[in-house]
């Protein structure tokens, strides 16, 4: 089976489907682990599971694997805690799973290092798909020369191009930066400090509302729909991430 996503190098072919040797699933609940494991079990050969956040990190560093489902209420320790923990020596894609909305939480995860955030209760189908893009994307490790592609939008990050259909689109310096930075972390969540750090750098000013006018304007120029995009997506109150097709 092949995957129709490409981050390919440039003039390469589409990578196959990747597929984890282990992902590792830190969540409390008996039921919503096999919930969980059900939902993973063709995307890796093993899930491995722990019900407590400190067997959870004594788990991840004994067997590595390469991706780790992380619930946030957890009975011994903080959720934010356990994703602290895992990244001060691993850098394997986390995807925070939790039944809570608050936007803050959520870019307090993403910003101590979580790549993606999923919210109780979840489709399997989804959190498949979303396991698949971190996967992908941390495996590949799409290079500086990567192109990325897309339905029939095209973003060569090398040349500084980006094609729909053949037909070369114009973006402004700040557009192309802000398209590069979700291209470069492509299907994971980017917070609006994030992007605003890695665009503007050490400016200051209200991300949300720098960020707000160049958005549009990016969509404007590359999605069929700007009223719908398909794209540019918007987490409320977080961000927004570049949405391949999967």
């Amino acid at each position: 089976m092949v995957d129709t996503q490409a981050v390919t190098a440039l003039g390469g072919a589409p990578e196959p489907t990747v597929r984890a040797r282990a992902i590792l699933v830190i969540e409390d609940e008996p039921r919503i682990r096999r919930a969980i494991r059900d939902a993973l079990q063709d995307v890796a050969d093993r899930v491995l599971e722990a019900g407590a956040g400190a067997d959870g990190v004594a788990l991840a560093a004994a067997e590595r694997p390469e991706l780790v489902v992380l619930d946030l209420g957890l009975p011994d320790v903080a959720g934010l805690e356990v994703c602290l923990q895992l990244r001060r020596w691993a850098n394997m894609p986390i995807i925070v799973l939790s039944a809570r909305h608050a936007e803050q939480e959520k870019v307090l995860l993403l910003n101590a290092g979580a790549d993606d955030y999923v919210t109780k209760p979840f489709s399997p189908g989804e959190l498949a798909a979303r396991a698949r893009a971190q996967l992908r994307r941390g495996m590949s490790g799409a290079p500086a020369e990567a192109v990325v592609t897309t339905g029939e939008l095209t973003i060569d990050l090398a040349g500084r191009t980006v094609r729909r259909a053949g037909r070369a689109i114009h973006l402004t310096p700040i557009e192309w930066d802000i398209l590069r930075t979700l291209a470069t972390q492509a299907n994971r969540t980017l917070t609006h400090q994030q992007i605003f750090d890695a665009v503007w750098r050490r400016q200051f000013g209200n991300p949300q509302q720098y960020l707000r006018v160049y958005i549009t304007n990016l969509r404007r120029k590359i999605e069929v729909d700007p009223t719908r995009p398909q794209l540019i997506i918007t987490e409320p109150g977080v961000g927004y991430r570049l949405e391949l097709a999967r």
